[in-house]
């Protein structure tokens, strides 16, 4: 089972990075632009000159999705188990500073304000309470590795941890807790269909948390979003996914986009990141949340070796380190629920 685990971590934090870089020149671009830039898109490409976003970025490079979830992981591995708004939000101001100096920084709307409210002198736990956008599912993944689905409650909070900085409203943290969930069941055997009820459930909990925001409910329009594209062909699934659920960086499109296209395409994690990519939109949030969640629930060899090396030394990332460390935290957070 360990060793499975392993493979499956590795998907989990893999498949959000190689989700997200394929979505990285396609992101906010509209659909029609994307088919005329990439009418074959078969794998990572470079950022095109008409992103204003990505131009110049070389192909396999991540965005910040990958960068915020990297930056909770080693946070998660060093508070051992723990996320303190101060020191995260210490980080994230850190990290956007220096994204900003080289050229490639890239806040979405909620991080943006409640970053900008933090140099203001607002208060963390304030900061975050306007924050509805996917920005917290989108690096909530490490969460999923590095915590047990149960007690529920310590899910929870170390989720409300992630999000407070900068999305603590109930839409947010609703995202961000289906997401994790199928990480956290994913990596203990479930397949994504088994891994899904989790995800609802988690959905229901998290949206009665934080800050209210009218929206709809994020666990109604993730069934209504999987049973839709359900029943669709896939070209016809596809329109849908655009044009009904929503490509946007609103959680209650982002989200139940990402588990339909999770749904309908689990057989095949790989040709899923791809489809996401294509769609446009919030291309590289969604393709990373598809990427992330089918790799907790297969595997790291779902993904083409190929892809899984390009995007590791594109970036430089130590992914087997990383995930190690968030494993023994597992581990040791499952023996102290033991002795208790």
């Amino acid at each position: 089972m360990q060793k499975e685990m392993l493979r499956r971590a590795q998907g989990a934090l893999l498949g959000l990075a190689i989700g997200d870089a394929l979505g990285m020149p396609t992101q906010m671009l509209p659909r029609s632009l994307v088919a005329q830039l990439f009418p074959a898109l078969e794998g990572f490409e470079a950022g095109p000159q008409q992103n204003a976003i990505s131009a110049g970025q070389p192909a396999g490079r991540v965005t910040d999705d990958t960068q915020q979830a990297l930056l909770v992981a080693r946070l998660l591995v060093e508070e051992k188990g723990r996320v303190p708004s101060d020191r995260f939000v210490q980080e994230l101001l850190r990290w956007a500073e220096q994204a900003e100096a080289d050229g490639s920084e890239q806040l979405g709307p909620s991080s943006r304000r409640a970053l900008e409210a933090v140099r203001r002198g607002e208060a963390p736990e304030e900061a975050g309470r306007r924050g509805d956008t996917n920005g917290a599912a989108m690096r909530i993944a490490p969460v999923g590795i590095a915590v047990p689905l149960e007690p529920v409650e310590r899910f929870l909070e170390c989720i409300e941890e992630v999000c407070r900085p900068t999305h603590f409203t109930g839409l947010a943290i609703a995202g961000a807790a289906a997401v994790a969930a199928v990480v956290s069941a994913g990596l203990e055997g479930a397949t994504f269909a088994e891994a899904l009820g989790e995800g609802l459930r988690l959905a229901r909990l998290g949206q009665a948390r934080g800050a209210y925001v009218a929206g709809a409910s994020v666990a109604e329009r993730l069934i209504w979003a999987v049973d839709l594209v359900s029943q669709l062909d896939e070209e016809s699934a596809q329109d849908a996914i655009v044009d009904l659920i929503g490509t946007g960086v609103a959680t209650q499109e982002a989200v139940p986009a990402a588990f339909a296209l999770a749904a309908r395409w689990q057989a095949d994690p790989w040709r899923a990141c791809l489809i996401a990519a294509r769609l446009g939109g919030d291309s590289d949030t969604i393709a990373a949340l598809v990427g992330a969640m089918l790799g907790a629930c297969s595997g790291l060899e779902v993904f083409p070796e190929e892809a899984r090396t390009t995007v590791v030394q594109v970036n430089a990332l130590d992914v087997d380190g990383l995930v190690s460390e968030l494993l023994a935290l597992r581990t040791r957070l499952q023996q102290e629920e033991v002795r208790l």
